[in-house]
């Protein structure tokens, strides 16, 4: 009699381990699949990226959140003004958000804050910076499939001009910034080009 009491209890409790199986895969399913569609999306189209300073600003300001497109580069170059989000240099481990500005084969000289590219006579347009930059720095020559990058807020800011690995090889951006988040006041695209005929 004890036997047989042992056995329906066993097998109930089979038949609840079960049913709270089947109670998981059906209600916890849809959790699942977002949770694997944010993996997949944040691994394979999109970079999360908070901004932890000022060296932006006020393009990006500190504490905005944005999203950046891994499908950016995948057929094509960044470009010059592009806002990218990349592996620093000197400690991988780091993203940094910068703006491009030396492209590959291109000399980058910068005097009394104005930024010449080649020996060019007339200087990159620098409208988006807060405030006037100043110092003079380089002459940088931008290898083969690497980039140079500064900060906007050129004065506050931990760029190219002073990493012992000076450019940013294309493997190491992981994407174009896109699309701004938080705070939900500036909800919108980030604007990364710049017409060189018009101010922002």
């Amino acid at each position: 009699m004890q036997e047989e009491t042992e056995k329906k209890q066993g097998v109930q409790k089979e038949t609840e381990k079960k049913s709270l199986l089947v109670t998981i895969l059906k209600e916890g399913w849809p959790y699942a699949a977002v949770i694997i569609g944010v993996i997949l999306l944040n691994t394979f189209i999109c970079v999360n990226a908070k901004i932890p300073s000022g060296s932006m600003e006020k393009t990006i300001m500190t504490g905005d959140r944005l999203f950046g497109s891994r499908l950016a580069y995948k057929s094509a170059d960044p470009e010059r003004y592009d806002i990218v989000i990349f592996r620093y240099p000197d400690d991988e481990s780091r993203l940094f958000v910068k703006r491009v500005i030396g492209l590959p084969g291109e000399t980058v000289m910068i005097v009394n804050g104005k930024v010449y590219i080649d020996d060019s006579k007339e200087p990159l347009m620098d409208s988006f910076c807060p405030e006037k930059p100043t110092g003079t720095y380089g002459p940088f020559v931008v290898p083969e499939g690497c980039y140079f990058m500064l900060g906007d807020n050129r004065q506050h800011s931990n760029d190219s001009r002073f990493w012992t690995n000076t450019f940013v090889e294309k493997s190491k951006i992981i994407g174009k910034a896109g699309f701004r988040y938080w705070p939900v006041t500036k909800f919108g695209p980030v604007k990364s080009t710049f017409d060189e005929s018009k101010n922002w």
